[in-house]
């Protein structure tokens, strides 16, 4: 058995893409989006109709509907090729603003129940400010399902496990950047691979502290630099991988065992911890890496949307 097929029996395996013609290759259930990939996407011929359509009939409504109307597409078909649920993500520069990622969010429903897709399929991709939380947290009352993402801190998961968002996306690949540009010189890559990756003993705290205390929120570890932080997260809840990485993974017989266990996590000792919004920013605030990693996402995942609205022109 490859590594991909004994992944599958540990772990929900997504698919990290907008290219829908790759998410069929690999079979996995769910499959996740975000602006720098739909910008990556429609500049491949195959895709550039999706965004030509959009504008040619909803570009009088402005550049918010067509983004929403492209980002609708794209999910319609990505959920063509996946028996699961697919995540859209809310424009990055509502951020700080609850009542504006609020609206933007049930509008992505409206267009997607308008196209028969089932709300339960779609879940709405919020940056885990204190502002988005705080949106995340209504959304969920109301029935819509969130994916709280650029999560690199332990404040930020205790918080969306208060909200009871459905799934959080804890970055693993970008704590392991930062804290090898911290090291410099220093870094010892063989000392800091696999279960003493920074980013991996990350997810894994969430994923620990999620399941001693009973917090149902998801926890899909995202953005890998290598098979190595994969194998070592083998039995989170999901786990959200590029096509390539996909590939080795399939490529690879090498064996798999369990990484996280939630029965074994039950019986740890760590203690309960909540977070008001002045201790949520505190916390932030002393976590200088989860701090810097946020803000350059969501100007990363800004910078992106721009450009594509460029293209609407």
């Amino acid at each position: 058995m490859n590594q991909l097929d004994a992944l599958k029996q540990l772990t929900t395996v997504v698919a990290d893409t907008g290219d829908f013609n790759q998410i069929a290759a690999f079979s996995p259930r769910d499959a996740t989006t975000n602006p720098s990939l739909i910008l990556k996407a429609v500049q491949k011929p195959e895709y550039a109709h999706l965004l030509k359509d959009a504008v040619a009939k909803h570009g009088s409504h402005g550049p918010d509907e067509v983004m929403n109307r492209l980002l609708v597409a794209f999910g319609c078909e990505i959920l063509k090729h996946i028996p699961g649920r697919v995540s859209t993500e809310v424009d990055a520069r509502l951020s700080f603003d609850t009542e504006a990622t609020v609206t933007r969010a049930r509008r992505i429903i409206d267009l997607y129940q308008g196209e028969g897709v089932h709300i339960d399929r779609v879940l709405i991709k919020i940056a885990s400010t204190w502002e988005g939380i705080q949106a995340a947290a209504r959304l969920e009352r109301d029935g819509i399902h969130t994916n709280l993402t650029l999560l690199f801190s332990f404040a930020q998961a205790v918080a969306c496990g208060q909200a009871k968002v459905q799934l959080i996306s804890p970055f693993v690949g970008r704590i392991y950047d930062w804290y090898k540009k911290s090291a410099g010189a220093a870094w010892d890559e063989a000392a800091m691979a696999g279960a003493n990756d920074p980013g991996v003993k990350s997810v894994r705290a969430i994923y620990h502290f999620y399941k001693k205390h009973g917090i149902a929120t998801e926890v899909m570890g995202a953005s890998f630099r290598n098979v190595g932080q994969i194998t070592a997260l083998a039995g989170c809840d999901l786990l959200t991988i590029s096509p390539d990485l996909l590939a080795q993974l399939a490529a690879s017989e090498a064996a798999l065992p369990r990484a996280l266990d939630a029965e074994a996590a039950k019986a740890m000792d760590i203690p309960f911890v909540q977070y008001d919004e002045a201790g949520f920013r505190f916390a932030m605030n002393e976590d200088a890496m989860a701090t810097e990693k946020l803000a350059e996402g969501i100007r990363a995942f800004v910078a992106d949307t721009i450009k594509l609205e460029g293209m609407m022109r």
